[in-house]
C-alpha cells in the first residue's frame, strides 16, 4: 500500500518518463473542435486511451454522429478493438461521450514493471488514434 504522497511521486515519475521515452507534442486538448479531447488514462487497476466528448448535449449529439458514421473505417483502418459509449459516467458523475481503448492485461501505475508495456500501449495506439482524427477532422467537424 502506497501513501498519497508516494502514490502522487510514482504518478509523476511514470508520467515524466513516458514524455522522456517518447518524446512527441500530442493533440490531446489542441483538436481545434470545443469538447472533443484526446486523453491517456493509467491507475492502479488500468491503462486506457480515449476520445472524449464533453460539450453541451446538442453539440455533443452533433459530434457523436459524425464520429459513429466513422466508426467502421476507425476499427478497419486504425484501431479495431474501440470502444464506442455514447453515455459514459465519469467519477464525478459527469455524462460524456467516449470512445477507448483499454489495455487488455493486468497493470498498474504503481508497478513499474508494467510501465513499459502501458508506454509502448499508449504511443502506438494513440498515434493512430491522432491520424484518424488528423485524416478525418473536417468531417469530424463538419
Amino acid at each position: 500500500m502506497f501513501s498519497k504522497e508516494e502514490s502522487r511521486l510514482l504518478r509523476q515519475e511514470f508520467w515524466t518518463s513516458f514524455g522522456k521515452s517518447f518524446p512527441r507534442k500530442w493533440i490531446l486538448y489542441n483538436t481545434k473542435i470545443k469538447g472533443l479531447s484526446f486523453k491517456f488514462h493509467f491507475d492502479t487497476k488500468t491503462a486506457s486511451i480515449s476520445l472524449d466528448l464533453e460539450d453541451d448535449l446538442e453539440n455533443r449529439i452533433n459530434c457523436w454522429e459524425k464520429l459513429v458514421a466513422l466508426k467502421n473505417i476507425l476499427q478497419t483502418d486504425y484501431l479495431p478493438n474501440t470502444i464506442y459509449e455514447e453515455e459514459y459516467v465519469l467519477d464525478n458523475g459527469k455524462e460524456i461521450s467516449r470512445i477507448y481503448l483499454r489495455l487488455e492485461q493486468k497493470v498498474s501505475i504503481h508497478n513499474k514493471n508494467t510501465w513499459r508495456d502501458v508506454m509502448e500501449f499508449f504511443n502506438t495506439n494513440m498515434i493512430l488514434f491522432e491520424a484518424f482524427f488528423e485524416d478525418y477532422k473536417d468531417i469530424i467537424k463538419g
